[in-house]
């Protein structure tokens, strides 16, 4: 069965996104850039909801970008070729190669695409639909970049529910940077 992951950068205090709208303190270096890269490897669909949709555009159009090294190359590569699945109150098409639209709520799109045969993991990126993930319980593992800055408020990373969610650390890193990497599971 492919496990739900939820990985994100965030800033020490919690955040994905700063006060301001902000997450220019979260962009990785070479060394957490290639780690991020590798662990794009392991993703069989990424889900994510319109904002994060409309951030990632931007890798859509990579070839046309002569600036990239050829990291930023690999890493294009590996995303357009990625099953997206868009979750959107307001959109009424996507664009970008292998992007749909979700055909009906999370917990449905989930059960289905778990049943799926293949690899791969099923990724969710942005913290609003990763806590509606968490809470409908579907959530298998949490893999925080953790950036040590402080943001004071934002968009935070975890829920802010009365929900108790008991974790086990699988593995950690930090990298040169001081950039710290956990992986936790969710004890069932």
């Amino acid at each position: 069965m492919h496990s739900v992951t939820y990985s994100m950068a965030m800033s020490l205090d919690g955040y994905v996104i700063g006060p301001d709208g902000g997450f220019d303190w979260s962009m990785p270096d070479e060394e957490v850039f290639g780690f991020v890269t590798e662990e794009l490897r392991s993703v069989g669909v990424h889900l994510m909801g319109r904002r994060l949709y409309e951030t990632m555009l931007y890798w859509e159009s990579a070839d046309a970008e002569p600036s990239f090294d050829e990291a930023e190359r690999t890493w294009a590569d590996l995303w357009r070729a990625l099953p997206k699945v868009v979750f959107s109150r307001t959109l009424t098409e996507v664009h970008g190669s292998n992007t749909r639209l979700a055909a009906g709520g999370l917990a449905e799109e989930v059960a289905r695409l778990r049943a799926e045969p293949g690899d791969g993991d099923i990724a969710i990126g942005g913290a609003t639909l990763a806590a509606a993930a968490a809470a409908l319980d579907l959530v298998d593992e949490y893999r925080a970049r953790v950036y040590p800055v402080l943001v004071g408020g934002g968009v935070p990373y975890f829920p802010r529910d009365d929900r108790r969610v008991d974790l086990e650390q699988v593995e950690a890193r930090t990298f040169s940077s001081k950039v710290a990497w956990m992986r936790y599971r969710v004890r069932r």
